[in-house]
């Protein structure tokens, strides 16, 4: 006898050993129909799977997350099938899924072009319709290795003779196509039919630049056409929102070859950066953090006590002066907590909060640079705060607080929470990561933020909430941070004088709001599609005149409304007024300001808001009310 629990508390009895698809099938055809794998015990199988002792049984289906991962997961398998039938001397090697889609790696003797990418996606349709079922097939390692030479399957060989000669191989097959995999799978390739192949690029057996570059084919899928049909529009939006094409015509920063993931930020492009900053600037000084400035270049030795010289020296740029070791730093808080110890604290002077506008280096591998996305040089808007385990909570709400003001304030209105619990390996005592874990989801609860927990996803020295913002186009970006740590006050010696005389460690709390400034003003970037908000606009007015005769009076309006705090620039150059226009729309600035005679002589401004909007004529007065009512909340 055979008991099976279901996900609604039902229980269901069979007499014998029953597979997923027929639990499925018992419940009804419908359901029969749709399964696409089961979760037993938590664990995905095939629909084939074999259940013989009593088990908690789901059944997946394309309306939960792990059915689409199924899906993509075969669709890659599908994707194998069509270029082995295309192309029978292509050799396979990986293809798991990835966020949105999937991949698979091949080699072969010429690159893939765009009418084989067709060829290919028209071959996994016809393939799918076939409806052929996908069976899983059990084998040593040895038989399977000499199964995959002997189809010159090579690559497919050395990762299965790399696997311990005592486990079992999973291999999957779909009618003349065989492949190694874990799955599970898509019962048969009819379930298969919203899929897209995206884009051919270059990737290295093993991901190693020593070894031979394969092509790996890129591709979605999706369980419903119109969430592609919705996905596909997202990235078409995405590609107009691009901020490495929209820093070059809006004229915001460029970068070369000289310099890899570094930054060569223009005129324009710093004063977004200025804005920022100060902004920043201001939300320090208005809640409590004290702006502290750390060395560039510290003593190895000091990356050797914090534990970072031993986890991440591959990634830091090193150099040596007069037979000592130093490296640019990689992030502020070792610096910080120097700062701390460099002053005997007390409990009276706790929570006490540094802010720092930290410039660090990180050598990111070269094919891993994106833009202001990812870089080599940085700057965080990083603090850290020294506090009692009895103050995390309330250090906690109120930078969460903090941290939805000033998103909203970018434009950003919708945070997703996420909190990461202790991992297996980890420093301190479980009392305290009890108290940080509950400080983190109580803050959050307090807060009125519904938020995921991330099991065991923390840093070995303490949990932490990810705060991560949702853009324009729906895209996620992970910006914001509150990490508990445990580790680094032990380990630097930092401490204070406790109400008893005793000396404690402080609990050092790591945040940051926008994290990196150049990856934020990116998303910024993208976000608003180049149209920043006038607050942060480089130029937020142009005074254009229509005739030389108008020139002195459009200069006056400038000088005016420069005095006044705006940042505006006339346009005075003898071209039609229309083409003007044209020009500096193009360049999305937020006013322009045309001025002829009429206008001169009344002593107003013809004025044409973003987007071709006309606002009419305006005395100087009511146009500096409305530029100051539309900027003071940054102010």
């Amino acid at each position: 006898m055979v008991s099976v629990r279901l996900p609604d508390g039902s229980q269901r009895q069979f007499d014998q050993p029953v597979t997923v698809a027929q639990v499925a099938a018992s419940i009804g055809p419908g359901l029969a129909k749709a399964a696409l794998a089961g979760k037993v015990d938590g664990r995905l199988v095939d629909t084939s799977y074999l259940l013989d002792q009593d088990v908690d049984l789901a059944i997946v289906t394309e309306r939960d997350p792990d059915g689409l991962d199924v899906i993509r997961h075969s669709t890659a398998h599908l994707l194998a099938y069509a270029v082995k039938a295309l192309y029978p001397e292509a050799q396979v090697t990986i293809g798991p899924v990835i966020e949105n889609g999937f991949y698979y790696d091949f080699s072969f003797h010429r690159p893939f072009t765009p009418e084989d990418l067709a060829a290919i996606e028209q071959k996994m349709h016809e393939l799918a319709k076939r409806d052929e079922p996908v069976v899983r097939e059990v084998w040593n390692r040895d038989d399977a290795v000499a199964l995959f030479n002997s189809m010159g399957e090579k690559y497919k060989a050395e990762i299965i003779a790399s696997i311990p000669a005592e486990q079992e191989i999973g291999l999957y097959r779909e009618g003349q196509f065989v492949d190694l995999c874990r799955g599970p799978h898509v019962p048969s390739t009819g379930k298969l039919k919203v899929f897209k192949l995206m884009k051919v690029a270059g990737a290295y057996w093993r991901g190693d630049s020593n070894n031979e570059q394969l092509q790996r084919i890129y591709g979605t899928a999706w369980a419903k056409k119109e969430d592609q049909d919705a996905y596909l529009h997202m990235l078409e939006e995405a590609e107009k929102r691009d901020h490495r094409k929209l820093g070059r015509s809006l004229d915001l920063f460029h970068f070369q070859e000289e310099a890899p993931g570094l930054i060569f930020w223009h005129p324009k492009g710093w004063t977004i950066w200025q804005e920022v900053e100060q902004y920043m600037r201001r939300i320090y000084r208005d809640n409590g953090y004290q702006e502290v400035k750390a060395p560039q270049i510290l003593d190895r030795a000091l990356w050797e006590k914090s534990g970072h010289w031993e986890n991440y020296k591959e990634n830091m740029f090193t150099t040596e002066s007069e037979n000592r070791h130093y490296a640019l730093k990689p992030m502020n808080c070792p610096g910080h907590v120097q700062i701390f110890n460099a002053t005997l604290h007390s409990y009276r002077d706790l929570p006490l909060r540094y802010g720092e506008f930290g410039q660090c280096h990180r050598n990111e591998p070269s094919g891993a640079l994106h833009g202001l996305m990812r870089v080599r040089g940085f700057t965080q808007d990083d603090g850290h705060i020294f506090c009692t385990e009895d103050q995390i909570l309330d250090e906690c709400v109120n930078y969460t607080s903090l941290l939805q003001r000033v998103y909203k304030d970018f434009g950003f209105s919708e945070i997703i929470y996420k909190v990461a619990t202790r991992p297996p390996k980890r420093v301190g005592t479980d009392a305290g990561w009890d108290k940080a874990e509950f400080a983190l989801m109580e803050s959050l609860r307090r807060s009125g933020c519904e938020f995921e927990i991330a099991e065991g996803d923390g840093a070995f020295y303490g949990p932490k909430i990810e705060y991560t913002l949702k853009d324009a186009i729906g895209r996620q970006w992970q910006c914001g941070t509150m990490q508990v740590d445990f580790s680094m006050p032990e380990r630097l010696n930092a401490e204070y004088v406790a109400e008893d005389n005793a000396r404690k460690r402080p609990v050092m709390l790591h945040r940051a709001i926008l994290g990196s400034l150049e990856r934020f003003i990116g998303i910024l970037i993208e976000h608003h599609a180049g149209a920043l908000p006038l607050w942060l606009a480089p130029e937020q007015a142009i005074v254009l005149n229509i005739a030389e005769n108008q020139a002195e009076y459009a200069q006056q309006v400038t000088q005016t409304l420069k005095k006044q705090g705006f940042r505006v620039r006339a346009d005075l150059r003898n071209e039609k007024i229309s083409y003007k226009i044209r020009e500096h729309a193009l360049q999305k600035v937020p006013y322009l300001l045309v001025v002829g005679d009429k206008e001169r002589d009344a002593n107003v401004v013809a004025v044409r808001a973003r987007g071709g909007v006309d606002l009419g004529t305006l005395p100087l007065s009511a146009l500096s009310e409305r530029f100051i009512q539309e900027c003071e909340a940054f102010q």
